[in-house]
């Protein structure tokens, strides 16, 4: 039976991928920042962090991983200290391809952004598209997979790169959408809101993971995403008729929104940053036809579709979610800091 390592396996994505891991019959060591509460006779938990040489060592001399999965990530909203982001973003990708290397692990699955672009192209991104990153988070993937680039002759390396991914538990900066929609207030857009911007559903994403590992000639980057991307205002309008809350989508003008946005981000007074601006403005697509033609990887669920059973979670776990403590980023709401400002006037 193989056995494999998650990163960040106690993390939103992390837990998904792990479960779908564990159901395909596959020994799952996890290790993560923060606890792990799951037991499974097949899963392995640890507690640490992937910057600690010996402790990773150990893993890989216990274990004698097939396949790493590395999903850990610091991101730029979570924490104030951008060394610790980067450091653990990049040298911590860099132990684990070196104790994958020394082991002779023969995959290593890594899951990539959409954030190494900062602007619009106006059309599908591709693979072969330059990655040109805007702030730290971004550029700490980008170097992540410079890192993996230099071990492809020690093992497969495979890249996805992912929008933000979606599903029921997804919290972070989701919350303050759900916020305005459960409370049935106005949902502001960027102008018309005509911007298309795409999400992936966590299980979609969990098997295109699945299918990078089991295919053997699988190897580089792949893009994924959902497929039929509605204007961010349809998408809106369609959660908020789920929710039957009374909240509406509204609408601010772009051009000083948007520089009141940037001064709050360089105040440190808003949780949004550079790579936000484009979600809530501009379009951002990934092109999927590499990963379907080559992994017959495909999308189940369209944007509104996955949002709104985010949403459903949050409202009806919302109790629960607002007690949580020591728990990663994306299972936990985020501050909302000056956006409280657009609370009021809703």
């Amino acid at each position: 039976m193989a056995t494999v390592l998650v990163t960040g396996g106690a993390g939103f994505f992390g837990d998904v991928l792990k479960r779908r891991l564990l159901a395909e019959g596959l020994d799952c060591v996890s290790i993560d920042l923060q606890p792990d509460p799951m037991t499974h006779p097949q899963l392995t938990s640890v507690q640490g962090d992937i910057r600690d040489d010996t402790l990773v060592e150990d893993l890989f001399r216990r274990h004698r991983f097939e396949g790493v999965f590395h999903c850990a990530a610091i991101l730029a909203h979570a924490v104030k200290d951008e060394s610790f982001l980067w450091s653990s973003n990049v040298d911590g990708t860099a132990v684990l391809a070196r104790c994958a290397a020394a082991h002779q692990v023969s995959k290593f699955l890594f899951i990539s952004s959409n954030c190494l672009w900062g602007e619009s192209f106006h059309r599908p991104v591709t693979e072969d598209d330059e990655p040109r990153p805007i702030e730290i988070y971004g550029r700490s993937k980008w170097e992540g997979e410079k890192v993996l680039a230099r071990h492809r002759d020690d093992f497969d390396v495979v890249v996805l790169r992912s929008p933000t991914i979606v599903d029921a538990g997804r919290l972070g900066l989701l919350t303050i959408l759900f916020d305005f929609i459960r409370e049935g207030r106005k949902v502001w857009v960027v102008g018309k809101g005509d911007n298309r911007y795409q999400f992936v559903y966590a299980p979609d994403l969990a098997e295109a993971c699945v299918l990078g590992f089991a295919t053997s000639t699988a190897s580089g980057c792949f893009n994924v995403g959902s497929d039929h991307v509605k204007t961010l205002a349809d998408v809106y309008r369609y959660v908020i008729a789920q929710a039957g809350t009374g909240a509406r989508v509204a609408s601010l003008p772009k051009a000083p929104t948007l520089a009141a946005m940037r001064l709050a981000a360089a105040l440190k007074v808003s949780p949004l940053g550079p790579y936000h601006y484009r979600m809530i403005a501009e379009d951002f697509i990934f092109d999927t036809s590499r990963i379907a033609r080559e992994l017959s990887w495909h999308p189940s669920l369209t944007n509104e579709e996955m949002l709104a059973e985010a949403y459903k979670a949050y409202e009806r776990d919302f109790d629960e979610i607002h007690l949580r403590r020591d728990v990663s980023a994306h299972r936990q709401p985020a501050q909302m800091g000056a956006i409280r400002i657009l609370k009021w006037l809703s």
